[in-house]
């Protein structure tokens, strides 16, 4: 459904007007800008929210919108760490403390300590409050917070029968419920329960929210958090930006695609961006986000957009599942960006089976191998590898202009298998002296990562012709829920990567067997020996 911003024509929707209040309120901003031929339009008929479009042609390097840095909410212009300076000036040293050292600090301290993350959703908390009709202050950010979602996709909202539905997808293990209830409890609601007049100033005992309440609130201000926050630069006293530069503009005039990701690798802060966060992402893209001026940020169009098109951002090359962990939505054009992990024990069971039944290595050398990787500490071996397909980067105009194809398995995979074969030489004797032949080892490899390819593949509970057909279905207005939806989505983009990824793997061992073949052919047309290693052939 379309709405008009325009309320001279009648009456608005709760949704309207608390577009049209945000609209307003973000005009009357000292140094902010809303280009005359853009709109705020209602995507909810696409489950997208609010976003923004074209009304009118727009050329490339066009300033979209300016948001004044003192707009957004962040540790530096929110008035929670001047209330609370023992609570926002704790060094952040947790990237050095063990995650149980970490528990064990914060279980035994106060106050506790915090983190970018945290800092913000307490400042949330706290607008959040300031913004209510009851408050006795009010938050100047309340027509921004008003529109911010309070329900949300993403898989930690998601019932257990929702989440069953991503099947073997990576994702499950990383939607970390579990721990952000321990970060609130450790973190949060500590820090809002020894100061309650700053955080409810007018409430009576009786309505200040339970612990429950104030746990499902910062569930919600974490994930608002990681769907619309930037990270944005700190101003860096020893480096002055010009604010008139051109993003992809470098001191050397080389071109710099600065809005790769959204996310200056300098020093930085978590906040809250009105506006700018209303736009939505998708892997190609129209417009990004313009940090360099210590005043202001810009939105800036990177090619022409056409009158009726969606201006959309760009957060970077992240696969279906990481879309919708972060937040809460698939696009088709991402599904190039999907990845599957393929584990080491996987992997390790068909090495080991293939060498227990070709190559007569016994339990007992395989047992002692690994003891031996183990003692000898030189190779640290990784627990997963990550599948995924050779993709480049979109263009200076956000497009992109080549397909996305499987053309290698990692790396540290091959140099994992390459030393657990050294090391049975090493264990076996000489017996195991033929897994010094290339051509053998990369046969057993290939055959051991295929079988645990099709193994991966079948932990799935349907096929990818199964998810297709209930997607068709969806279509036709017959299918499941729109989270159901997004759960087959992602594990049928997984599924496909390991059929792609099973291709070039045959292809491969084809080759490594047809050289095999006529190596040994060459050798009896020249009335020489068949090797001693008998290798199964497909």
């Amino acid at each position: 459904m379309d709405v008009e911003m325009d309320i001279d024509g009648g009456h608005l929707d709760d949704f309207a007007q608390g577009t049209q209040d945000f609209l307003n309120w973000f005009k009357s901003l000292p140094g902010a800008t809303f280009h005359e031929d853009i709109r705020i339009e209602d995507l909810r008929g696409k489950n997208a929210g609010r976003g923004i479009i074209a009304t009118k042609p727009i050329e490339p390097e066009t300033v979209l919108f300016t948001i004044p840095r003192d707009s957004i909410i962040s540790t530096s212009t929110s008035e929670l760490p001047t209330l609370l300076p023992e609570v926002f000036a704790q060094p952040d040293n947790s990237e050095e403390d063990s995650e149980e050292e970490e528990e064990q600090a914060q279980a035994s301290t106060y106050p506790p300590r915090q983190d970018p993350w945290t800092s913000l959703i307490l400042i949330l908390i706290y607008e959040h409050f300031r913004s209510l009709p009851t408050s006795p202050s009010h938050s100047k950010w309340a027509p921004y917070l008003s529109i911010l979602p309070s329900e949300f996709d993403t898989p930690m909202f998601w019932t257990p029968g929702e989440v069953s539905q991503l099947q073997a997808s990576s994702l499950v293990s990383k939607i970390g419920k579990d721990k952000a209830d321990a970060m609130i409890r450790t973190k949060i609601l500590p820090v809002i329960r020894r100061n309650p007049s700053v955080f409810f100033p007018s409430a009576g005992t009786g309505s200040i929210p339970s612990d429950n309440e104030i746990i499902s609130l910062a569930h919600k201000m974490g994930s608002a958090i990681m769907a619309y926050a930037f990270d944005l630069e700190k101003e860096d006293p020893d480096e002055q930006t010009n604010p008139n530069q051109n993003a992809q503009d470098d001191s050397d005039g080389e071109e710099e695609d600065s809005w790769i990701e959204d996310q200056p690798p300098k020093p930085s802060q978590m906040a809250m961006v009105p506006l700018a966060d209303i736009l939505n992402s998708d892997a190609e893209f129209n417009a990004f986000i313009n940090h360099d001026s210590p005043t202001h940020l810009t939105a800036l169009s990177i090619r022409r957009i056409e009158p009726g098109q969606e201006i959309l951002n760009y957060y970077g090359p992240l696969p279906s599942s990481e879309l919708l962990r972060r937040y809460g939505y698939v696009t088709p054009k991402h599904t190039r960006y999907d990845v599957v992990e393929l584990s080491w024990e996987l992997v390790a069971k068909h090495l080991k089976q293939t060498l227990l039944t070709i190559y007569n290595l016994t339990e007992d050398t395989w047992q002692k191998t690994q003891q031996k990787i183990q003692k000898d500490g030189d190779f640290d071996l990784e627990e997963a590898f990550v599948l995924e397909r050779q993709s480049e980067d979109p263009d200076s105009t956000g497009q992109l202009t080549s397909e996305a194809v499987f053309a290698n398995l990692p790396e540290d995979l091959s140099d994992q298998v390459k030393y657990l074969l050294k090391m049975i030489r090493k264990v076996g004797g000489p017996e195991f002296e033929k897994l010094s032949d290339k051509d053998i080892r990369n046969e057993i490899y290939l055959d051991a990562v295929m079988k645990a390819l099709k193994e991966r593949e079948g932990d799935y509970g349907t096929t990818v012709e199964e998810d297709e057909n209930i997607l068709a279905e969806a279509d036709k207005g017959n299918g499941p829920s729109r989270r159901v939806q997004m759960a087959v989505r992602v594990r049928m983009g997984e599924k496909r990567l390991l059929r792609e990824a099973q291709k070039w793997v045959g292809a491969k061992l084809d080759e490594v067997r047809a050289k095999a073949a006529s190596t040994t052919s060459a050798k009896r047309s020249a009335g020489g020996e068949e090797p001693s290693a008998k290798r199964r052939r497909g």
